[in-house]
């Protein structure tokens, strides 16, 4: 990682979401109901659904036909694996370095493609579809029990 690495999108020194730190998540704001993938930076989020077409276009971003960022969820994104992750986040933190973005100097594009934090609905960002509560397991509950209130008492009255 290059800590030299500076964003052309004002952030606060303060802000967790950094050039260094692009967390994805699923948003849609009121002017745009559609739920789609982003990445926090700064107090804005990049709508990656916008510059799918322009720079997220490699074919390693396609599932079954379909581009992972035209997609409602993560789950698609996530099902690639760590190769293209790695090159999704090289190609956003270049699209966001004050040296040499494109969508720095593409006010229409830039205008699309940005929305405000404070105007954007956050949303579940993937299908979770095979959930276990380990909890439920009166063996695990006994162990975790015992840690916290020991042998003894391990399991409440009411589990």
């Amino acid at each position: 990682m290059d800590a030299t690495m500076r964003s052309f999108v004002p952030v606060d020194d303060s802000s967790d979401f950094t050039i260094h730190n692009l967390p994805y998540g699923v948003f849609s704001t009121s002017a745009n109901p559609r739920k789609r993938i982003g990445v926090a930076i700064g107090d804005l989020i990049l709508d990656l659904s916008a510059i799918r077409d322009k720079f997220l276009n490699a074919s390693s971003f396609v599932l079954d036909g379909q581009s992972v960022f035209s997609q409602t969820t993560l789950n698609g994104f996530m099902s690639l694996g760590p190769a293209a992750w790695n090159a999704a986040r090289k190609t956003i933190q270049e699209l966001l370095t004050t040296e040499k973005s494109a969508l720095r100097h593409d006010e229409d594009l830039r205008f699309r493609a940005f929305a405000k934090q404070s105007e954007a609905r956050m949303h579940l960002p993937a299908d979770i579809g095979d959930y276990t509560d380990f909890y439920s397991s009166k063996e695990h509950a006994e162990n975790v029990g015992e840690m916290f209130r020991g042998k003894a008492n391990a399991l409440p009255p009411n589990w």
